[in-house]
C-alpha cells in the first residue's frame, strides 16, 4: 500500500509540473496588446469548457454508471449544480466582505478563476491516486499499470493548457509574468495532495468521485460564462472576432487532447 502512495504522489507531482510548465508560457508574453490579451482570455474559457465536458462531466457519468446506486443522470446534474451555486454564492461572499484592493472586479474574476481550476484539479488529483492505489492483489497487472500511469499522462497533458488559462489571465488583469506564472503553477499544486488521499482511501475516494468530478465542472462553466466570456468579449465591436477565435482555438485544443488520449 505505501508503494501505491508512493506511485501516486509521483505521478501527481508530474501532473502539477506540467500545470506549472503551462503557467510558465505567461513568461514569454512581454507586449500588452489588448487583442492577444482577448484571444488569451477567450482561450481560457475555451480549454475550461472543454475539461468541463471531456475531462470532468463525461468520466462523472462513467464512473458513477459503474460504482453508483444512484441513477448517474442524479448525481452528476447534482453535484453540477452544486459547484454552479458554490461559486455563485462565493462570488456573492467576495463582494460582501470586500476581499482585495477596493473590492475590484478584476480582482473578483481572477479569485473565482483560480478557485474553480483548483476544483477541477482535485478530483483529478484523486482519479490518479486511485488508480493506483487500486493497484494489488489480483488488479496489479500490467494492463492496470499501464491504465494508471495512462491516465496520469493524460491529466498531465491536459493541465498545460490549463496552466496557461490561469497565468494569461492573470497578466492580462496586470499582474507581473513572475507572480501570474506562481499563482498559475498553485493552482495544480493540490493535485499531488489529492492524489496521495485518493491512494490512501481509494474505495471511499471512488465513491466521491463522480459528485467531485461534476461539482468542479458546474465550478468552471459558472466561472467561464458569468466572468471570462463577458470579459473576453468588451472589446467586440472594434474587434469582433478576436475573442471568439481565442474560445474556438482553446476548446479545440483541449479536446484534442482529451479525445486523442482517451
Amino acid at each position: 500500500m505505501r508503494e501505491n502512495i508512493l506511485y501516486a504522489l509521483v505521478a501527481t507531482t508530474g501532473t502539477w509540473l506540467l500545470t506549472a510548465l503551462g503557467a510558465a508560457t505567461v513568461i514569454f508574453i512581454k507586449k500588452s496588446d489588448k487583442r492577444i490579451f482577448d484571444i488569451m482570455l477567450g482561450f481560457a474559457a475555451g480549454v475550461m469548457i472543454a475539461a468541463s465536458f471531456w475531462s470532468l462531466l463525461a468520466p462523472a457519468v462513467e464512473i458513477a454508471d459503474k460504482i453508483s446506486k444512484i441513477p448517474s443522470y442524479l448525481s452528476v446534474t447534482g453535484g453540477f449544480l452544486t459547484g454552479a451555486l458554490f461559486i455563485l454564492i462565493l462570488d456573492k461572499t467576495i463582494k460582501a466582505v470586500k476581499i482585495g484592493k477596493n473590492n475590484s472586479t478584476a480582482f473578483n474574476r481572477v479569485l473565482l478563476l483560480i478557485t474553480s481550476i483548483t476544483l477541477h484539479n482535485i478530483p483529478e488529483g484523486l482519479a490518479v491516486g486511485v488508480a493506483f492505489g487500486a493497484l494489488k492483489g489480483e488488479n496489479y497487472t500490467t494492463e492496470s499499470i499501464m491504465g494508471a500511469v495512462g491516465i496520469a499522462v493524460g491529466i498531465g497533458l491536459q493541465n498545460f493548457p490549463e496552466g496557461a488559462a490561469v497565468s494569461l489571465p492573470l497578466r492580462r488583469e496586470g499582474y507581473g509574468r513572475l507572480k501570474s506564472f506562481l499563482i498559475g503553477q498553485a493552482s495544480g499544486i493540490v493535485e499531488p495532495i489529492a492524489g496521495t488521499i485518493g491512494a490512501t482511501l481509494v474505495i471511499f475516494a471512488n465513491r466521491i468521485l463522480p459528485f467531485a468530478l461534476s461539482f468542479a465542472a458546474g465550478a468552471m462553466i459558472t466561472v467561464t460564462v458569468h466572468e471570462l466570456i463577458p470579459e473576453c468579449q468588451n472589446r467586440k465591436e472594434k474587434e469582433p472576432y478576436f475573442a471568439t477565435a481565442g474560445i474556438i482555438c482553446g476548446f479545440a485544443v483541449m479536446t484534442l487532447l482529451d479525445v486523442m488520449l482517451a
